[in-house]
């Protein structure tokens, strides 16, 4: 699998996790934020995958080195905000959260410049990912950026894949989106369907076709996944694993997504590596992390089951 990936990453994070070693605590840091554990996993798939970002401070140095260091081409903005951080502790197994710093927002000229960076790093790419910018509050840069973008690249006739919800959504989609992957909990949580109401879930679905997505993949946490994908609603089924850690499912579903489609496979192998890759990713304590073989051998496993969205309860 080859092909070209640009991801749009406005919250580059340093993670720092405390594990219980055999000679005492151990000290990991890494890089974060929904935009790198998507660039990861597009970039295991086996694409070229670049991510653009702002860094700035102490912890945007460490956190730009860190992402060099995995293998992704990095257009990074130098910016006088701060990267966020936070630290967990999983010595007993579980994580827990101990400290987090919020990264600060971006100034007018750090988002033209942002701005710029994307939409140049976009256009060298096969297949752009508009990653969120992270709940911060106040938030990192003005939502508006997403219609600019988006609709830009629409222009230019480039394939533009969101993984976004709220207020950013609205304005990916106003800009126009080839292909939108949501949450079911964020479609609920964003009134545009009805919590536990399959039909809603559907109905939502196509009105996001009808606002500026060409098509649509609905993550639904243990249950299968909805997709409207050329005009065809399918629910996309596979086997059950056992989830260890169910963080960076959706975040590796994007990836598999992305990567298939700028690697040419046709929307129904595109949309069955992307599933494949969500439910490996739970079997792992690294988010967004697995190997290519087993993905690939895995999306074998998935099959796409038409829906009749009336029949739907």
């Amino acid at each position: 699998m080859s092909g070209t990936v640009f991801v749009f990453a406005p919250d580059p994070l340093l993670t720092v996790t405390v594990e219980a070693g055999p000679d005492g605590d151990e000290i990991h840091l890494h890089p974060g934020g929904q935009g790198f554990w998507a660039a990861r996993m597009a970039h295991a798939l086996g694409a070229v995958v670049t991510l653009g970002g702002p860094f700035g401070g102490e912890s945007g140095a460490v956190v730009r080195a860190l992402m060099a260091d995995t293998g992704l081409q990095i257009a990074a903005v130098p910016v006088g905000a701060t990267n966020g951080t936070y630290v967990h502790d999983r010595r007993d197994g579980e994580r827990r959260p101990v400290a987090a710093m919020a990264p600060e927002p971006l100034t007018r000229h750090d988002v033209d410049d942002f701005y710029t960076t994307a939409l140049t790093g976009a256009l060298q790419a096969d297949v752009t990912v508009l990653a969120g910018p992270g709940p911060w509050d106040p938030p990192l840069l003005p939502a508006a950026i997403y219609r600019r973008l988006a609709g830009d690249l629409r222009s230019l006739g480039r394939t533009v894949v969101a993984d976004l919800s709220g207020d950013v959504l609205a304005e990916a989609l106003a800009g126009g989106l080839s292909l939108v992957k949501v949450s079911h909990e964020e479609l609920e949580r964003d009134g545009l369907a009805t919590t536990g109401d399959t039909a809603s879930l559907l109905s939502a679905m196509t009105e996001l076709t009808k606002t500026g997505a060409d098509n649509v993949v609905v993550s639904r946490a243990g249950d299968p996944a909805f997709a409207l994908i050329d005009g065809r609603l399918v629910s996309v089924t596979g086997p059950a694993l056992d989830v260890v850690d169910h963080r960076g499912a959706g975040d590796s579903m994007t990836a598999g997504l992305a990567a298939g489609m700028a690697a040419g496979l046709a929307p129904a192998d595109a949309l069955r590596l992307g599933a494949a890759a969500g439910a490996l990713n739970v079997t792992r304590h690294g988010l967004a992390s697995g190997e290519r073989s087993a993905i690939e051998r895995l999306a074998e496993q998935f099959e796409l089951h038409d829906l009749n969205p009336e029949a739907a309860t």
